[in-house]
């Protein structure tokens, strides 16, 4: 059996347009000439000359948040509770069977930037593919907002899920949903100017605060979706166990396995 790995997730960046303005991350790069005097401060009386080529070692300080980069979210970030009441889990509460499980894909690309995606949406393109949802398999979305990460429109673009979409979802036993934007829902600018010409408090954050009902989590910030199938594949994505935190990096990877001799 042949396997092959496909890179789903971003690189942290500081340097392009990933995030809101002011939620971002911070790098600062230090290369083997800037910590010299770090490395030597373990060992007194030692000086450059005894250090091969006088060099310490690379390294980077970082400030960000959970939310940066491709990560996870915990349903403690939609809210303190779920699953109608219950204390909201954290990241590091998470089962690690979620994390690796099959997949499928919902390709959502041809629909506009700031629509939201309906249960209607997810019964169409699961028929188109052929495929009827199993308890704990993974879905990812993928949007008119991958192409575009790292351009300075990229937060502003792509679909979203909405509340019906999500509850369909979870209401089939998956528990781990992902998307290529940079957020589940529908990006804030649309959502924005419904809520202002209607006034309808449902529509802020309707997909995550779906876990208000049924606890899920979520991956954020996806890549490179196109490269998979519509199914036959696995996603890899077991967050870094911060403490109580609301979400956690994770190094995402979808894993296909075909048979030796078949395309």
């Amino acid at each position: 059996m042949a396997r092959t790995l496909v890179d789903i997730s971003v690189s942290l960046r500081a340097d392009i347009a990933a995030d809101p303005p002011g939620l971002g991350p911070e790098i600062d790069y230090l290369d083997h000439s800037d910590t010299v005097e770090d490395l030597l401060a373990f060992f007194p009386g030692a000086g450059p000359e005894d250090l091969p080529d006088g060099e310490g070692w690379a390294a980077e300080r970082v400030r960000m948040t959970t939310h940066n980069g491709t990560h996870l979210d915990a349903p403690y970030h939609y809210s303190a509770t779920m699953d109608g009441g219950a204390r909201a889990s954290t990241i590091d509460e998470i089962p690690l069977e979620w994390c690796l499980r099959p997949a499928v894909k919902l390709d959502f690309r041809h629909l506009p930037d700031g629509y939201v995606a309906t249960a209607g949406d997810v019964r169409a393109e699961l028929a188109r593919i052929g495929h009827e949802l199993a308890p704990l398999e993974i879905v990812v979305v993928n949007t008119a907002a991958g192409a575009r990460y790292g351009s300075d429109d990229y937060v502003s673009a792509g679909c979203g899920m909405g509340r019906d979409a999500t509850l369909y979802l979870l209401e089939q036993g998956v528990r781990l949903t992902g998307t290529d934007a940079w957020s589940w829902d529908a990006p804030f600018v649309h959502t924005a100017r419904r809520y202002a010409r209607d006034r309808d408090p449902s529509v802020i954050w309707e997909g995550h605060r779906a876990g208000r009902e049924i606890g899920y989590c979520h991956l954020e910030k996806l890549h490179n979706l196109e490269a998979l199938p519509d199914r036959g594949f696995e996603v890899c994505c077991f967050p870094v166990k911060v403490h109580a935190a609301s979400a956690g990096w994770t190094r995402a990877v979808a894993i296909i396995d075909q048979e030796e001799g078949r395309p």
